[in-house]
């Protein structure tokens, strides 16, 4: 390999497409003499589409062979949604930047004849799409009247989905749908009171070989301290938790301009909705990680083990 090529593992879809072009992009402006090129690389959570992501386990779903590509050095880094990546790499992988965050938010799109834009202002037993039991599991602890179907697939097919559907609406990443430019379909912004986001969700994350040093000072331009700082804390306490797709884990965190300080919120929620535990702390951002851990161990005492035994004991749901 050329000491000036740059080679960027990626899944394929339009928003995974066009998170590695930004790092590309973002690389070429930092170092214009850099060959950067662009591998799409096909995952396990891209060619299963016909079952829940809750039943077909969660680590390394949307990863793992581009970190096989990683580690077999046919590619120099990977660019992920940080909220896709598992909070423990495999051995000889390590984070080489992690990207401004977009907003951190879930957005409700109704369907385009749905007049009422907003989540919980849907008529009674409305039908709303999601693929993810953190949103199943807020959903329903604000409207457990509400009829939850499962959707999976890249952003373009979810969308052709909900227009041949009869759903009030389905619920996505903000982040995903103002990178694609689909600002007018969102219906609502969901605020934090009603739904966290998942851990990383609307941050970018480049993977690379540990002790590559010729790649991580490529990258070194790209990371973005805060959101390293507020993501770092996230992560830590879904370590703690020992979450993921299959558990309703809700979390986030960011330095707030008033105090400097590192404020974290997040949740664990049972299946079902009725139950959920909440909690929040902040501290020094040098701390992320053990913010992050005395948090989760704040929900745990509170009421969370039981709600994670629970789930793990019986499964996902039907």
């Amino acid at each position: 390999m050329k000491n000036n090529a740059l080679r960027i593992g990626s899944r394929g879809s339009d928003l995974a497409l066009w998170q590695a072009r930004w790092v590309e992009s973002a690389i070429r402006k930092i170092v214009p003499a850099c060959d950067v090129s662009v591998e799409v690389i096909r995952t396990k959570g891209d060619r299963v589409l016909d079952s829940p992501l809750s039943r077909m386990g969660d680590r390394g779903l949307f990863t793992r062979e581009i970190e096989e590509a990683l580690l077999g050095d046919r590619i120099d880094c990977a660019v992920h949604s940080l909220k896709d990546l598992p909070t423990e790499l495999p051995f000889g992988l390590s984070l080489g930047a992690v990207c401004p965050r977009e907003d951190v938010r879930d957005v409700f799109i109704p369907h385009p004849v749905n007049t009422v834009r907003t989540l919980l202002d849907q008529k009674p037993g409305a039908t709303i799409a999601t693929g993810s039991l953190r949103r199943r599991s807020q959903i329903l602890a604000k409207r457990p009247d509400i009829r939850i179907v499962d959707i999976r697939g890249n952003l373009n097919t979810r969308m052709q989905r909900l227009r041949d559907s009869d759903w009030a609406g389905m619920i996505l990443a903000c982040a995903g749908v103002l990178r694609l430019g689909w600002e007018e379909s969102i219906g609502e912004i969901i605020p934090f009171d009603v739904m966290l986001p998942a851990v990383g969700q609307g941050a970018i994350g480049v993977e690379i070989r540990t002790g590559d040093t010729r790649t991580a000072s490529l990258l070194a331009g790209l990371d973005d301290p805060p959101t390293a700082v507020a993501v770092e804390a996230e992560r830590a306490l879904l370590r703690t938790l020992e979450g993921g797709c299959q558990v309703p884990i809700g979390a986030y965190a960011r330095i707030e301009k008033a105090d400097g300080l590192l404020h974290i919120d997040a949740l664990v929620a049972s299946l079902d909705g009725r139950r959920v535990v909440r909690g929040r702390t902040h501290g020094l951002p040098s701390g992320a990680g053990e913010i992050g851990r005395a948090l989760a161990e704040t929900l745990l005492e509170g009421g969370a083990d039981r709600i994670l035994r629970e789930i793990r004991a019986g499964g996902p749901p039907p």
